[in-house]
């Protein structure tokens, strides 16, 4: 769907969805951007006033796609007092949780610290975003939830986050994403696998990051376009790594989420992986079974963007081997590619199945009730 019929769909008022939903994919922003200075040390106000962050930039890290700008969410999500995008409660209020009956709506903040290489800064960011959720967004509507955001690139202080957050009810869940240092499966990140399942928490994997590797494995793309349909190529890169180095056989009880990379492609991954490890299992025989039996128990996957074949019998048929109970709605707002909760799904839908896709699915795994 182009950007422009994107911007004349939302310019409309919105269907009101009687059925109650679970947004799984909320984006909330800084209205400033000293707004987390309160939750920060003086140290670290005073580094980021003098030194910035860090991370990779420039060349190393590709141009600037703009999904990461404030012209990749919708023209009509700013909010009237000013600020970005998703940087006012009263705002996404009025336009995303009151009209579409958000039960429940998952916060996964972005551009949080994640991956800088100063690690000690990137725990304190992330530690400060996750203050920055309670106090301006899950304190003032209990509909919120957020994501534990953490310092991945240092499993052991990212436990340590989880540790802390673990109990707190205004988390549902551990926020990483697709592109890092290495692929989700390597040892560095066990820690934090751990400590999520000791909480019985579900790790979420967002699409986007850097890890100073090229976004797709040929290298870096000359259009925004080709990073849109790249998301799900990194998602496959890291759902395969977690399964091959052994991350679901030690971690039995691990739920993981992945996050705005559509699903469409699991079921060929899954196929590939199945006959890969049929050939080549004497090579990871910490790999007991299948594949395609550790994903289809242990991973979850947000709607967003939904899958749109011509044949809409095709998409039955995706959701079919995944599973009805594996999807959770998500709207990825404020973003352009926003999903409206009243079109995504056509018609022919039980009632039961709808309703596990839009609220029952996330309220079981997130422990809502």
């Amino acid at each position: 769907m182009n950007i422009q019929f994107r911007e004349n769909q939302e310019a409309a008022s919105p269907l009101t969805v009687k059925t109650a939903i679970a947004d799984c994919d909320i984006h909330p922003a800084r209205a400033t951007r000293t707004e987390l200075y309160p939750y920060l040390a003086k140290r670290w106000q005073h580094h980021l006033e003098v030194y910035g962050v860090h991370a990779y930039q420039g060349m190393m890290e590709g141009p600037p796609y703009p999904k990461a700008q404030p012209n990749a969410s919708r023209r009509d999500a700013y909010p009237p007092e000013g600020g970005p995008q998703g940087s006012s409660l009263a705002f996404m209020q009025k336009q995303l949780l009151d009209p579409n009956n958000v039960q429940l709506g998952v916060l996964n903040p972005l551009n949080t610290g994640q991956g800088i290489r100063n690690h000690e800064l990137s725990a304190a960011l992330c530690s400060a975003i996750n203050d920055w959720q309670i106090d301006k967004w899950t304190s003032k509507d209990k509909r919120l939830k957020a994501s534990i955001v953490v310092g991945n690139e240092d499993g052991l202080s990212a436990a340590a986050e989880i540790r802390e957050r673990a109990g707190d009810k205004n988390f549902v869940q551990v926020l990483l994403l697709s592109r890092n240092v290495e692929p989700l499966g390597q040892r560095r990140y066990w820690p934090i696998y751990q400590a999520a399942e000791e909480a019985d928490l579900p790790v979420g994997v967002h699409a986007f990051g850097f890890g100073g590797n090229p976004i797709t494995p040929s290298g870096w793309p000359s259009y925004y376009i080709e990073e849109m349909v790249g998301h799900s190529q990194c998602q496959q890169s890291a759902l395969a790594s977690l399964v091959l180095e052994g991350v679901f056989e030690r971690f039995p009880k691990l739920k993981m989420v992945m996050i705005e990379a559509g699903f469409g492609w699991a079921s060929s991954l899954c196929w590939r992986l199945d006959k890969a490890w049929q050939r080549l299992r004497s090579e990871v025989p910490h790999v007991k079974r299948p594949p395609s039996e550790y994903i289809r128990e242990q991973v979850w996957w947000t709607t967003q963007p939904m899958e749109d074949p011509e044949r809409r019998e095709d998409l039955f048929d995706v959701i079919k081997w995944i599973g009805w109970d594996r999807l959770l709605f998500a709207t990825d707002y404020p973003h352009w590619d926003y999903d409206e909760p009243s079109r995504v799904l056509p018609a022919g839908v039980s009632e039961a199945n709808r309703e596990a896709f839009y609220l029952g699915n996330a309220k079981k795994l997130y422990g809502i009730n």
